[in-house]
């Protein structure tokens, strides 16, 4: 889909997901009801999803941690699919470079959602891994994630 300047401008409007569609309306000139059916537009089209967002490091017990996968497979998308259906994990990508996949997953030092029981009880699920190197996040700047925990 190609966004148009309109569609451009509302979306900048809400990264601020709570601002009125009035005030968003007003501020580009158009009418509230244009806003609104632009944005369940580009919703239903999945381009647009609005969402409560947390900052990791906020949360005590909350760690991210980003997993670059290497597969035995060229079923790239199968085991993408298959990798966001696995507790913890917030997004999969295909990528190109030393890895086929990246995955940015959500641990804790509470319960049983730690790094070690995700390797153990989760990735040992997915067949035809080959490699996996992880890079735990210590700090992060501008950088929001939802809260699956």
């Amino acid at each position: 889909m190609r966004l148009d300047e309109t569609n451009k401008a509302i979306i900048r409007e809400l990264a601020n997901g709570r601002k009125a569609f009035s005030t968003i309306a007003e501020k580009i000139g158009i009418t509230e009801n244009t806003v609104r059916s632009r944005v369940n537009k580009l919703m239903e089209d999945g381009v647009l999803q609005i969402s409560g967002l947390v900052n990791p490091q906020s949360i005590a017990e909350m760690q991210v941690v980003v997993m670059g996968i290497k597969l035995s497979t060229l079923d790239l998308e199968s085991k993408a699919k298959e990798m966001l259906k696995l507790k913890g994990v917030i997004s999969v990508v295909v990528v190109t470079g030393r890895f086929d996949l990246i995955v940015q997953l959500v641990t804790s030092t509470q319960d049983d959602q730690s790094l070690l029981n995700f390797f153990k009880n989760e990735l040992s699920k997915v067949k035809g891994v080959a490699d996996v190197e992880t890079f735990v996040v210590y700090q992060a700047h501008n950088y929001m994630i939802p809260y699956i925990l």
